[in-house]
């Protein structure tokens, strides 16, 4: 019976040690995700801030066009962002948002070399973002244009100026 007692009080023994040991390591675990939790909060914040590259007020050509256009950079995507307050006409049947590479485009497109079409307008007024693909070089462009590619006019425009601001 000795024996069995001590068997059984070895196996108890091995039993609270291997428990303390995993509330160690449960403890350091938990601090770690703490640690994690705390690291993912702060890169969060980074990413919801905004760091502007270039900004500026649309102004009509063709039709009356308004509001702003900002180009951010946001986790290292840069976008180019038309406010809250831009607006333009419903006259035209196929929008299309560009980047030109003049500060004042042509009322019409001949050189279709000199701009970037970014996509389809996606709505007439308020605030939209649209993807600048990664091989484009910012600093060969100067304006933000509102286009009607089936009309070949140009709706308005906004002159892009470089700024180093950010903001959430």
């Amino acid at each position: 019976m000795k024996l069995n007692q001590l068997i059984q009080l070895g196996v108890i023994s091995s039993l609270a040690c291997f428990l303390s040991v995993g509330t160690v390591k449960a403890l350091t675990s938990s601090a770690k995700i703490s640690t994690v939790a705390t690291a993912n909060s702060s890169a969060l914040i980074a990413q919801k801030q905004q760091v502007v590259a270039a900004s500026g007020t649309f102004v009509k050509a063709e039709q009356p066009t308004s509001g702003t256009a900002r180009i951010v950079t946001e986790n290292g995507q840069q976008y180019l962002v038309l406010d809250s307050s831009f607006q333009t006409s419903s006259q035209g049947p196929d929008l299309h948002v560009l980047l030109d590479a003049s500060e004042k485009p042509p009322m019409k497109y001949q050189n279709f070399s000199s701009y970037v079409n970014l996509g389809k307008l996606e709505k007439f007024k308020g605030e939209q973002r649209y993807p600048i693909p990664a091989a484009i070089n910012l600093s060969n462009f100067k304006s933000a244009v509102i286009w009607c590619r089936m009309a070949n006019a140009t709706f308005g425009y906004a002159p892009l100026r470089a700024s180093g601001s950010a903001s959430n």
